[in-house]
């Protein structure tokens, strides 16, 4: 199935412009999983139909063999959280894939791969890019948003109040106070009031806070310089805090919705009321204590956190514990655009659970009204090595 794309209203450079033509609507509650099941082997495993029944479109399963052979060297150096593949079950398909003609590459799938659906496969997807905002290197007027690298000072430890027998997983992020005590790091709004301040952590300034706030949320984006430099930066880390929606905010208080004086309920209703109240606004944002730090990019593409660039349409994020990162995943959704084979190669702090995925739409003024619009239930399926397939679902 080839993807189409909806139409796109011109816009201005960046996050802020109003006039895209497909709304960010309120997502849907997505599938549930009971909050015990933290693994695809716990949320059962069964076949999928065969690859063949699936109409997979050449360019479709080109540029997913090309994301495939980039994830390969991960696939075979990382555990695989889901327990659904073991590393050497994807040396055969590997191997094939490093040599396999691009103009087979439908034929690869269906001959390396098999199908699973994870608990009962309904899926729900979102949408995510890179945006593009003004920028500057150093700090000048009209260009002041701090771009931080992460401090020094961002540890993982136990607070020392936290019993023994708690102390399962991995430590939370904080640091260290002037008693020597395990303390939550800063939050957004003791960030924008200088915590971070004078210690060199700036990579690059922003000319724009709100256009910032929505770059923090996509973990990458580019940075467009007065004298024409592009700065790719992309995520580095977090602080630690939980992230806080505030579209779902906005609504709450009444702002957002379909009445007379309500703003649309959509990523551009945000922004035009951002603007609109500019300290309100502020404080509205503060309400997301979450930070992003970040990195300068110097390849073709932001990273995921397979560590390999992210692709348009061919890229998509989803939870490791679910779906094995570097392993095809097949989408067919309510909205066209995100039908078709992706590579997961990216996680979220909002993608969690079985079958919760978002897609990737790369740069650029289309990317950011697809992605914004982006929405939609549909079903999946997980390509699984025909070893590891077999091995599930008890197929011989």
């Amino acid at each position: 199935m080839i993807r189409r794309r909806h139409c796109s209203a011109p816009v201005a450079l960046g996050l802020l412009a109003l006039a895209g033509c497909v709304p960010m609507v309120p997502p849907p509650a997505p599938p549930t999983i009971p909050p015990e099941v933290t693994s695809a082997v716990m949320a059962g495993v069964s076949p999928g139909p065969a690859l063949a029944e699936l109409g997979l479109a050449h360019e479709d399963a080109r540029s997913a063999l090309t994301g495939f052979v980039e994830s390969c060297p991960k696939l075979l150096a990382r555990e695989d959280e889901s327990g659904l593949t073991q590393r050497d079950d994807w040396r055969p398909a590997c191997d094939a894939a490093s040599g396999w003609d691009a103009g087979q590459a439908r034929e690869f799938f269906e001959q390396q791969f098999e199908a699973v659906r994870v608990g009962e496969g309904s899926a729900f997807a979102t949408g995510y890019f890179e945006p593009e905002i003004a920028g500057c290197r150093t700090r000048q007027p009209g260009c002041e948003v701090p771009v931080y690298a992460v401090p020094d000072d961002l540890v993982r430890a136990w607070p020392a109040e936290t019993p023994e027998d708690a102390r399962t997983g991995r430590p939370p992020l904080g640091r260290t106070d002037a008693d020597g005590a395990h303390v939550p790091y800063y939050t957004r709004a003791e960030i924008e009031e200088g915590a971070l301040a004078g210690r060199g952590l700036e990579i690059a300034w922003a000319a724009d806070p709100v256009e910032f706030f929505f770059l923090q949320i996509q973990g990458s984006g580019r940075l467009h310089t007065p004298d024409g430099e592009v700065i790719r930066i992309g995520y580095a880390g977090q602080n630690g805090h939980g992230y806080v929606a505030i579209g779902r905010v906005l609504r709450e208080q009444g702002h957002l919705g379909n009445e007379p004086g309500q703003y649309p309920t959509s990523m551009q209703g945000i922004v035009a009321w951002l603007r609109d109240h500019p300290e309100e606004g502020r404080e509205v944002m503060r309400m997301n204590p979450s930070w992003i730090f970040f990195r300068e990019l110097k390849g073709d593409g932001p990273l995921g956190a397979l560590g390999v660039p992210v692709r348009r349409e061919s890229s998509v994020a989803a939870d490791p514990r679910f779906v094995p990162l570097g392993a095809p995943v097949w989408l067919d959704m309510e909205r066209d655009e995100a039908d078709g084979l992706w590579i997961a190669q990216d996680t979220g702090g909002a993608i969690k659970g079985a079958n919760r995925f978002d897609t990737f739409w790369g740069a650029g003024e289309d990317a950011q009204h697809i992605a914004g619009g982006m929405s939609s239930r549909g079903s999946a399926l997980v390509f699984l090595p025909k070893g590891a397939a077999a091995r599930l679902t008890g197929q011989r």
